[in-house]
C-alpha cells in the first residue's frame, strides 16, 4: 500500500515573498491536493540575524491570498534546535564532520571564485580537512560535512527527470554548523523532512545540488530520502533568477496593485482554476 502523500512549503522568512514563491508554492499545493494527501507549513526561521516576524506574517498573508492552504500548525525551525543537535552528534561521532577555522577572508576569496547561480555555496578546497570534529558543537566553531570524493549521487527528479552529480567535483565539503552556532540549512531540512514523514519535497531547480547533499546526509543519518519535484527559475526581463531583493515582482506588492489571485499566478506562468 502506497504511503500517503505528504508536502510541505518551507519558506525562510527574511525577505518579502515572490513570484517564484508563488509558482513554487501553488505547485506544492497542487500537487498535496491532487494526490489526497496533506500540506504542512514549516517557518524556516533559523537564522536568528535575518529572520524577521513581519516577514513570517506577509507571508502567512501572501499564500492565503493566493488560496494556498495547509493543514496543521506551523511548525518553527527556531524551536527544534535539540533534534539538530542530536543529528549533529550523530555525525560527528560517525566520523564525517570536522572543525573549518578558515577566516571569512579565506571564504570570501572562495566565493569570489567562479560558481553557478543556481548554486551560491562555493566548491570548498578541503584545506580544514585533517580537523576532528568533537561530539558536541563547540561554541565559535564551523563544522563541515566530508563528502565521500568521487561518488555519482543520482535521482530522478519528477519535473526535471535523470540527475547526477559527483561529491568532490560537483559540490564539496560543505558547513554543516556556522560557527555562530546555528546549524545549516542542510542539515535542518533533512532533519525536519524525515521528522514531518514527508514524501514529495516540491522547490525551486536552484537547489538540485543541494538535494544531492541532503541524500548523502540522509545516508549517513539512515533517514528517508523523499521523492523531489524541483520547478523551473522565473528569471526577470535580465535573464537573472528572482530573488527577495526584486521587490517590485513582490506578492504583496502585486496585491497592493490590485491584481487578482489569479492574475499574479498567471504571471507566474501557472495555471489555475479560478
Amino acid at each position: 500500500m502506497a504511503e500517503p502523500y505528504i508536502g510541505r512549503l518551507a519558506p525562510s522568512p527574511t525577505g518579502l515573498l515572490h513570484l517564484g514563491h508563488a509558482a513554487t508554492f501553488w505547485q506544492a499545493f497542487q500537487r498535496a491536493r491532487n494526490a489526497n494527501g496533506t500540506l504542512l507549513f514549516r517557518n524556516d526561521d533559523l537564522d536568528p540575524h535575518r529572520s524577521c516576524p513581519e516577514f513570517v506574517t506577509a507571508m502567512i498573508e501572501d499564500l492565503h491570498w493566493l488560496g494556498v492552504m495547509w493543514q496543521r500548525p506551523i511548525i518553527n525551525q527556531g524551536e527544534r534546535l535539540p533534534l539538530y543537535r542530536e543529528a549533529f552528534e550523530t555525525l560527528a561521532a560517525a566520523g564525517h564532520l570536522y572543525t573549518c577555522t578558515c577566516s571569512r577572508k579565506d571564504l570570501t576569496r572562495l566565493a569570489q571564485a567562479p560558481h553557478e547561480e543556481e548554486d551560491p555555496e562555493p566548491i570548498y578546497d578541503g584545506h580544514c580537512r585533517p580537523h576532528l570534529a568533537t561530539t558536541t558543537p563547540l561554541p565559535n566553531t564551523a563544522y563541515r560535512f566530508r563528502v565521500p570524493d568521487g561518488e555519482a549521487v543520482t535521482f530522478t527528479d519528477q519535473n526535471l527527470g535523470p540527475q547526477r552529480f559527483v561529491a568532490g567535483q560537483d559540490f564539496a565539503d560543505f558547513i554543516l554548523w556556522s560557527r555562530d552556532g546555528i546549524p545549516s540549512y542542510q542539515l535542518a531540512t533533512v532533519v525536519d523532512d524525515a521528522a514531518m514523514r514527508i514524501t514529495e519535497v516540491v522547490r525551486g531547480a536552484d537547489l538540485l545540488k543541494s538535494t544531492a547533499r541532503q541524500i548523502l546526509l540522509q545516508r549517513a543519518l539512515n533517514l528517508p530520502t523523499p521523492t523531489y519535484f524541483q520547478t523551473h527559475l522565473l528569471r526577470d526581463e535580465h535573464g537573472t533568477r528572482l530573488a527577495k531583493r526584486h521587490d517590485a515582482l513582490a506578492i504583496l506588492t502585486l496585491r497592493q496593485r490590485g491584481l487578482t489571485p489569479a492574475e499574479v499566478l498567471r504571471m507566474a506562468s501557472i495555471s489555475c482554476d479560478f
